[in-house]
This record gives C-alpha cells, structure tokens and sequence, in this order.
C-alpha cells in the first residue's frame, strides 16, 4: 500500500521526513518544500555610507519603538494590568445591535477563547452574519444563510482576528506580531496614538490608543473580506478588565451600533460554539476506506499529469530577527511531469533570464534528473514487487494511512463547492488519546487544519496544515520547528480530467541549535497548463502538443534546449 505523505497529500515520489532533510525533494507536494524552503543562507555584511542618515537612524528609528512600547504599556496598565491580562481565557460580549438605516433592533455576540477562537454574530429579523475561526478553520454565514469554508486571504483575516484579540496586546514578540508606531490621530475630535499591528500572516490592523485613557477607541482591519472600522466607548471594569459597552462597527458601506447588555471574563464557553453549525455538517464517508481509494488512484492520475506541461513561478522571503522581510527572490520554471515527479526547469531569476553557462547548467540537471527517473521507473518495472522488509522500512518513514487516521481526529465534515466542482471538506486536529511512538507519528500528531477532497476524482484538491505545537528534534537541541509553520496546497481542475497545483504556500518558522531562529515565506503559483504527449519527448525542449488538446495557453516561457 503506497504510503500518504502528509495526511493524504498527493505523493508523486516516497521521501521519508529525514530524508527532507538531507537533499532536494523532487516532488512538489511534500511537507515543507525543502528545495526552496530549509535551505541556510549565508549572513553578508554589507557596508554603506551612512553620512547623510546616521543621525536620522540613531534618533528617529529608536524614538518611534519607545513610543510603540510606552503605549503598549500605557494600554496594559489602563486595562488592568498584565497580570489580569494574562489571566484571561475567554470573553463573552452581548448585546443589541441597530442599523444606522433604522428597522427593528437584533442581537450582537461576540467571543474568544484562548489560543485562537473567534466568533462574532448579528441577528437583524430573518437575517444573520456569522465569522468565526475555530482554530482550525476559518468560516462564515452570510445574510442569505448560506454557510462556506473561507480561503486565502479571507480566511488569513479572520485567522488574524482570532490571533489579534487573543493576544490582548500583552506579549507581542510571543504572539509573533510586529507592532511599530504610526503617529499622532484624531479619533471623534480627541487625540490619539496609532499604531499597526502586523500578524505573521502578513495581515495588518491599525489600532488606536486614546491619549487621556490609554485605552483602545479604534481598530481598522480587514476581516473575512470586509473592510471595517469599530470604535470602542463607555468601558467598564468586568472581573478586573476594561470592557467596552458601546461599540460603533463600521462594515463596508454599513453602520451598526452596539450596546453591550452582558460581558463576561473567564466563564465557560464551550468549543462548539466556534464550529461550523450542526446544519451544515454532514456525516463522514468511511475515511480510511476513502484514503486507500486516494493512494491506490495515484498512479492512474500520475500517468494523466504526465500529459501536461507548465510554468510557475516561486517566491521566498527570508525575515529579520525583529520580523521585517528581507529581500523577496523570485524564481521561474517551466514544468512538466514524468513517474508521477515535477521535472521543472529554471529560466529566470528575479526577473533576469539565465545566461547561457547558466542554463546550460541547469540543462543538464534537468537531463540528468530525466535519466534517473527513467532508470528508476525501468528498474520498478522489471523488478516486480519491492522486497518486504525495504518496502516495510519506507512504510515505517511515510506517513501511512493508518497512523494518520489513528493520531488525528476528524470534525466538521461538510460538503461544498470548490473551483466549480463538488468537494468532501473536514477539519483534523490531534488526538490526544494517541500515543505516537515514531518520529513521523510525532510530527502527526502535532498537525491541525482543513482538506478538501473530491471523492469523484478520488483527489486531494486542497489542504491547509499547521503545526498546533512546537516540533522539536533531539529535545530542541538540533531543531525546534515553531507552532504556526504551515503549508498550503491547492489545485484545479484542469480539461475536466485532472486537478493539477495551481498555488502552493509555505511558512516556516524555526530555530537551529537553540540559537539561529530562521522564518521564511513561500509561495508557488503554477499556470499556463498546456497538453502534451510526454512519450514524444526527447528533449527538454517545448513538447509537441497532442492532437486531442484543449487546455489553457501554452507557457510563456519554453524549457531552454540543451546547448
């Protein structure tokens, strides 16, 4: 049975987790991307001339944190204090809530609960929105009633919310959000402080501080695809925290105002208010019965891929220390596959095409990698079945079907639409009963997050993983990969025959040897899918187009011809 790298991922070629760590993985869908991802890069000094803006450096830059910090202080202490910060667990707000354009009032909640639960709700008559994110999945309920899984950047809004309102500004640097000082404002005619809030996510929300009271009046964010402005009056002291009572939510071209009837610190609020409502959940399907279907479909579907070539296009930023991005490279192939494995050709860098020593460099990488896929895949095929005890030690490696579904547990099962087509979409999150007892099975059991699966096509079309907690590799001493490292993967359907990667998102946050601490983003955007024949291949030149073709443009950019 071929093993499901990373819960059932699509596995074009067996590369055990250990191996990720020593060379480049040739297929795409593996865990971290490491050809791209892991790789160390060397620290450069670079020496400029600094007459001209030394003074301006040493006296505005280191201004503008104290101010950051101070107000950050102020708003603690105005707030009750860092000790009664610390201590919070949940808030639970209720309330009425009346449009600026009149009609009967509805009802307003709102909750969090530590580490990242966030919900919000208005009920106006027979009409109700809903956000909300469950640790897991970001989700919302429009005015129709029409409930829907919510991805990219929507979703990184309302995963940003959670994470914001949680961390109540107490600890930045532990909550990995950046926060630098904005300037003076005025909010209703009073002065006050702004400041931005990066998350790591990149998203961005600028936050308000009232001079006299120091606390919070203003917060302008993007939440679940809607631009919005809420300002804060009338606090009140609940359980030793300020809370505000009256809220003013300004949402796209909306105007709600909020009176707080109720608010609450520290009482129970139950899990399954922040999941998907009961009804539009559906029941799972028989799940390892389903994942067999998946990995035993692999090849047939490796065998369709090999009939389309294309191009992407891979960007990598590196981050400082203090979390400011350095420089992004961008890297562009074209691509095609062959034995269910990406072959993908550089052609540019940063824009710039290789030169010709260059590319016929990476010519012969390409040839070379060719060569040994075809001796693989002739060796397998002459071979027969592998021998029991190699094939048991891969199984041992890969993440396997069985140990996926024994240290994980499955929720929120629903049906949707993705890309036009009919998906299966379910959460996952640890199972706190398994006793993992492998290296692999430790990694699984650190994972959370969404998949997507079309069980006509019997495909993963899309997956958003994370680790729920830090992964540390000889009790931290070697490596610790730090809670939040995620990747994303998604395809689509291409010809009606065949889902292929359209976008691939990778963020990684991890400390080598107690001391280097390295954070990269990543993203692979693939496009421009053309059909071929791969058997008419014998180049790595452009291929032929196959008779029957109807897919999308052929690339921009053709594979470079050998020199």
């Amino acid at each position: 049975m071929r093993a499901i790298h990373l819960i059932g991922t699509l596995p074009q070629n067996r590369v055990s987790l250990e191996t990720c760590a020593r060379r480049r993985p040739q297929n795409t869908w593996n865990l971290f991307h490491t050809r791209a991802y892991l790789r160390m890069k060397v620290m450069r000094t670079r020496l400029r001339n600094l007459s001209l803006v030394l003074p301006l450096i040493c006296f505005a830059a280191p201004l503008h944190a104290q101010d950051a910090a101070k107000i950050l202080n102020q708003y603690v202490k105005a707030s009750g204090g860092a000790r009664a910060l610390s201590k919070i667990q949940t808030i639970a707000l209720e309330g009425t809530v009346a449009a600026q354009n009149g009609g009967k009032p509805g009802a307003y909640t709102f909750d969090i609960k530590l580490p990242n639960r966030y919900y919000s709700e208005m009920v106006m008559g027979d009409q109700s929105w809903i956000e909300s994110f469950n640790g897991k999945s970001a989700w919302h309920q429009n005015a129709a009633g029409e409930i829907s899984t919510l991805v990219g950047p929507e979703g990184a809004q309302l995963e940003a919310a959670a994470r914001y309102y949680n961390s109540h500004l107490l600890n930045p640097k532990k909550s990995k959000l950046v926060i630098s000082y904005v300037g003076a404002a005025q909010v209703r005619g009073k002065d006050a402080s702004q400041l931005e809030v990066t998350m790591p996510s990149g998203v961005k929300w600028q936050i308000f501080f009232d001079a006299q009271s120091h606390l919070i009046v203003k917060e302008s964010a993007s939440v679940g695809g809607m631009n919005q402005e809420i300002l804060y009056d009338d606090y009140r002291p609940e359980n030793g925290v300020q809370l505000p009572h009256k809220i003013e939510l300004h949402r796209a071209a909306a105007l709600y105002s909020i009176d707080i009837t109720r608010a609450a610190v520290n009482e129970p609020v139950g899990e399954r208010v922040f999941d998907f409502p009961r009804k539009s959940q559906v029941q799972l399907p028989d799940l390892k019965a389903l994942f067999k279907q998946i990995d035993s479909n692999q090849q047939a579907l490796d065998k369709i891929k090999e009939n389309y070539a294309g191009t992407k296009i891979e960007e990598e930023t590196d981050y400082e220390g203090s979390g400011k991005p350095k420089k992004t490279d961008v890297r562009e192939s074209t691509f095609f596959y062959l034995d269910g494995t990406e072959v993908s050709t550089l052609v540019k860098i940063n824009g710039q095409p290789l030169s010709l020593e260059a590319q016929k460099k990476e010519n012969a990488r390409v040839l070379k990698q060719i060569d040994e896929l075809e001796k693989s895949a002739s060796k397998k095929a002459s071979s027969g079945e592998k021998d029991k005890q190699e094939q048991k030690e891969e199984e041992d490696e890969d993440i396997s079907i069985d140990a996926f579904l024994r240290a994980c547990q499955f929720v929120n099962p629903r049906r949707e639409r993705f890309r036009g087509q009919d998906v299966l979409v379910f959460d996952f999150e640890p199972n706190p009963e398994f006793k993992a007892r492998s290296l692999v099975e430790k990694v699984i059991q650190k994972l959370g997050g969404v998949i997507w699966i079309d069980e006509k096509a019997l495909d993963v079309v899309r997956l958003d993983a994370f680790f729920v907690n830090d992964m540390k590799f000889a009790g931290g001493l070697l490596a610790d990969l730090q809670k939040g490292t995620r990747v994303v993967l998604e395809q689509t359907y291409v010809n009606n025959e065949v889902w292929l990667p359209t976008y691939q998102e990778v963020h990684i946050d991890v400390r080598f040897l107690l001391v280097k601490g390295v954070k990269v983003d990543g993203t692979t955007r693939y496009s421009d899918y053309k059909k071929f024949n791969v058997e008419t291949l014998s180049t790595i030149g452009m291929p032929k187009p196959a008779s029957d073709a109807t897919a999308a443009p052929a690339p921009t950019t053709s594979p470079a011809k050998p020199q």
